[in-house]
């Protein structure tokens, strides 16, 4: 047998070309997969920044907030450490009252005020002696006078101050004389007043000396000695309250806490806090960490997954938009924000957070069932960061069911405040009613907690212009922007009805006739009476070639070439879109008028040039329309709307049959052309569709239903 060289087959030549398939095939999937790999990024991102502002403790596995006075229904708890039975937050305020209420203010004794004042009457005397007098009497008034003041300033003369003034004689005080406190009783202390009265009682039994001289004198020598000394009574107060022990017992390893269907009191409640709090604090700081950021990127990322999964079943034209989902990812990201900045917080409750704020920004842009999951997904994951999952998580899906009933449809600005006062009403109905369940009455409820809901429902205002923000920052339009753009009183609509008075007149029954037909079978009915309105502005720019703005009964296109004329006709739409971007009109109305006519044919046009020139091969490209063809329900309805409206208006006679049969042809050709391709739009949506439109264009050409004689 012949055997081909080894040199014949390259050295690794299929495992080269292995290596080479697999780097082509994914090059290629990189190519053609940069939205799926954006969405990847996108998630990866929102599930990171998450986690990463998640609290980094280890959360307790049981659920006992609620449970106070109700029996223990888990199975018996043994104590897994060590741990000190913390005093309840009443405790410490009782402790820490009674410190307050039992310190001892500290004085300090002023030997300078002595010392000046025993100098002061020897000088006051010197100076006022008569030198006439005797002067051993002199000296034995100065003798008797500092004798006087010796008495009184040994026991010293309490200054008045707020911290005594409504106290007991016996109340005692600490007074520092040198750096050495002693403790004594106000009556131990002499008042201004009570120095004076000692001094005359004093003077009133000595004999030899001259009292009425000296009595004056020694009044002036009377001053306070001892001073109320705020610094350190302050830090020894202060360091009273910092040594009240948080504690008051220990669990040891091993020993029981509660049994299963014993009664939680208030005792067996605190040792439950206490280890609560111990065990959330260990795990937070213990080799678990990695583990308590698995089960947070776990539980985050599943929410997110079923929200993603939710959009792509259900809203594939969000799903497919990756600007509308990087914007509710950025919303729920913003509101687990929101709640990382109350997370154990003691100034103010994580109910003052609008978290109602995220269901009425999203309904403002999307249906009712987005703004509802995306809210529901969005309390799951914030409830992991509230003291009481299940009260937090119930009372927030209330309120933002609510929230998202009372503004189904937003039309006015009034509307937001009515669902903040529902909102509002709805948090304190929800929170009276798990309180007096919890409690079985209702002394707990304080109204600090409505005060809370009330401040949280007022914050649920700056949805509002956080609306307007949005619409700016990611090209969307709410409908309170389309209830202003079909204002006909608006600059653009007036100046249609000024210069096309036919057009406007036709948009205006084609905006009735597409907005009826959208509420029956689903869809926006306002952005496609909005675009409606706006969907043949392209006519202002010539509107004596169509014919309903010719009045005089003047064609000009007798005197043009069928093609001429085509071309024409199918100008109005580039020229809609031109005066709409000029005009700063949104993208979704745009759309309409891009797509009102998709990529059908100018029939009559087209028609006319088959008839005149038979033999010669046309050139359809001349007579189509540019497209592109209706993308969503609101743009194919609008097309038909359109379509009917105009056709009707060449009826020659107006009867069921003839509006049944026009209907019918119309829509049908469409169909048969393909228009509807890419529109999510069913043929039982169709055949609705197609009721509707016979029904209105009957009312406008006021057609009589035939009874039966």
């Amino acid at each position: 047998m012949y055997k081909l060289p080894s040199s014949t087959f390259p050295k690794h030549s299929s495992i080269d070309y292995f290596r080479s398939t697999i780097m082509k095939n994914f090059i290629s999937f990189i190519r053609h997969s940069h939205p799926e790999i954006y969405k990847g990024i996108l998630f990866c991102i929102a599930v990171a920044a998450i986690v990463f502002i998640f609290p980094k403790q280890g959360k307790f596995k049981y659920e006992f907030q609620n449970l106070k006075g109700k029996p223990w229904l888990h199975e018996d708890l043994i104590a897994p450490f060590d741990f000190a039975i913390k005093k309840s937050a009443d405790e410490l305020r009782k402790e820490k009252s009674d410190v307050i209420a039992n310190a001892k203010p500290y004085f300090k004794f002023d030997n300078n005020v002595v010392a000046a004042k025993k100098n002061q009457i020897k000088f006051e005397i010197d100076k006022s002696w008569d030198n006439k007098k005797n002067k051993a009497l002199k000296t034995k008034t100065i003798a008797l006078g500092e004798k006087i003041l010796d008495s009184i300033y040994s026991k010293g003369i309490l200054e008045p101050n707020a911290t005594i003034d409504t106290k007991s004689s016996d109340f005692s005080i600490y007074v520092l004389d040198n750096n050495i406190a002693e403790e004594h009783e106000l009556n131990d202390f002499y008042t201004i007043t009570s120095a004076y009265e000692y001094q005359q009682e004093k003077l009133s039994k000595q004999t030899g000396v001259d009292t009425k001289y000296l009595l004056p004198i020694l009044e002036n020598c009377i001053a306070h000695t001892i001073f109320y000394d705020k610094e350190t009574s302050e830090k020894i107060l202060k360091q009273s309250i910092d040594d009240i022990s948080p504690s008051r017992d220990i669990i040891l390893k091993e020993q029981s806490i509660i049994s299963k269907g014993e009664i939680i009191d208030a005792h067996k409640f605190q040792i439950l806090e206490s280890l609560k709090s111990e065990y959330e604090g260990q795990s937070g700081s213990s080799s678990d960490y990695l583990f308590i950021i698995l089960g947070q990127v776990l539980i985050v990322s599943s929410c997110l997954c079923v929200l993603i999964a939710f959009l792509g079943f259900f809203r594939k034209d969000i799903f497919l938009d990756n600007a509308k989902i990087t914007f509710i990812l950025i919303l729920i990201f913003l509101q687990v924000l929101m709640a990382h900045f109350s997370n154990g917080s003691q100034s103010f409750s994580i109910y003052l957070l609008p978290f109602c704020i995220l269901p009425i920004i999203i309904r403002a842009f999307y249906d009712t069932r987005i703004a509802l999951f995306t809210h529901l997904v969005t309390v799951l994951i914030v409830s992991f960061m509230a003291p009481d999952r299940f009260e937090f998580t119930f009372i927030q899906l209330l309120g933002g069911m609510v929230a998202i009933f009372s503004i189904v449809n937003m039309h006015n600005r009034s509307q937001i405040f009515i669902s903040s006062g529902v909102i509002f009403l709805t948090y304190s109905v929800a929170f009276v009613g798990i309180t007096i369940i919890q409690e079985g009455g209702s002394d707990a409820i304080l109204l600090t907690d409505f005060a809370w809901f009330g401040i949280s429902a007022l914050l649920t205002l700056f949805s509002y212009p956080l609306i307007f923000v949005f619409e700016k920052l990611f090209g969307f339009i709410s409908d309170v922007s389309l209830l202003e753009l079909s204002d006909t009183n608006g600059k653009l609509l007036r100046e249609l009805a000024s210069r096309a008075p036919g057009t406007f007149q036709h948009s205006l029954q084609v905006a009735n006739l597409a907005e009826e037909a959208i509420y029956n079978i689903g869809g926006n009915a306002l952005l496609v009476r909005t675009g409606a309105l706006y969907h043949d502005i392209g006519k202002m720019e010539m509107p004596m070639y169509f014919i309903e703005n010719q009045a005089t009964g003047m064609n000009p296109h007798d005197e043009m070439s069928f093609d001429e004329s085509a071309a024409i006709i199918i100008s109005h739409v580039i020229k809609g879109i031109e005066i709409a971007k000029r005009n700063n009109l949104p993208e979704q109305i745009i759309d309409f008028i891009r797509t009102h006519h998709g990529t059908s044919i100018t029939g009559y046009f087209y028609r006319s040039y088959q008839n005149a020139f038979p033999e010669e091969k046309i050139d359809e490209s001349k007579f189509h329309y540019p497209g592109p063809i209706p993308f969503s329900k609101e743009t194919a309805v609008l097309m038909m709307a359109d379509s009917v409206e105009a056709a009707s208006r060449s009826l020659k006679k107006y009867d069921a049959e003839s509006i049944d049969a026009l209907v019918e042809k119309i829509i049908n050709t469409q169909i048969e052309q393909n228009q509807y391709a890419n529109s999510d739009i069913t043929f039982k949506d169709i055949n609705t569709l197609k009721k509707i439109f016979k029904k209105k264009l009957m009312n406008v050409h006021h057609v009589r239903v035939e009874y039966p004689r």
